[in-house]
């Protein structure tokens, strides 16, 4: 009967399939302006500025400690002098860090436990290995 040959055929468009004319190309990027590669984010770089060492003075003598040491000997400091909002922050770090302390896991018996059986798991795979090459010993080598 009377087909229309300049008719596209039907492609499937819907959840996860885009028309084929806005798909990607191969090789082009989705963000061609996106962040430059080797660009460091934000949480690097604080934590490249809080390692950078600092000469301080201590008691009359100079030392050298990390930015970060500095910077909450300075707090505590401030707090110890009766500064609420410093006496706030410390406290707030304090618990920060007791959290933490808390959520990790202490070397105990679990991890001693749990150690060693993956210990002897290794050791039994390794016998069952040592094993299976005293059978083939037997057996002379065909090559």
């Amino acid at each position: 009967m009377g087909e229309t040959p300049d008719k596209p055929e039907k492609s499937s468009v819907g959840y996860s399939q885009p028309p084929e004319r806005t798909r990607f190309k191969p090789g082009q990027s989705g963000n061609p302006r996106g962040r430059p590669k080797g660009s460091l984010n934000m949480a690097t770089v604080l934590e490249r500025t809080l390692k950078e060492k600092v000469v301080v003075n201590e008691n009359g003598k100079r030392k050298v400690v990390s930015k970060l040491e500095a910077a909450v000997k300075q707090l505590a400091n401030q707090a110890a002098s009766g500064q609420p909002r410093a006496m706030q922050l410390l406290t707030t770090l304090l618990r920060s860090a007791e959290d933490r302390a808390i959520a990790a896991p202490a070397p105990g018996e679990n991890l001693e436990d749990a150690d060693t059986k993956v210990f002897l798991g290794i050791v039994k795979r390794l016998e069952t290995y040592d094993k299976g090459d005293e059978e083939n010993a037997d057996e002379p080598e065909t090559t």
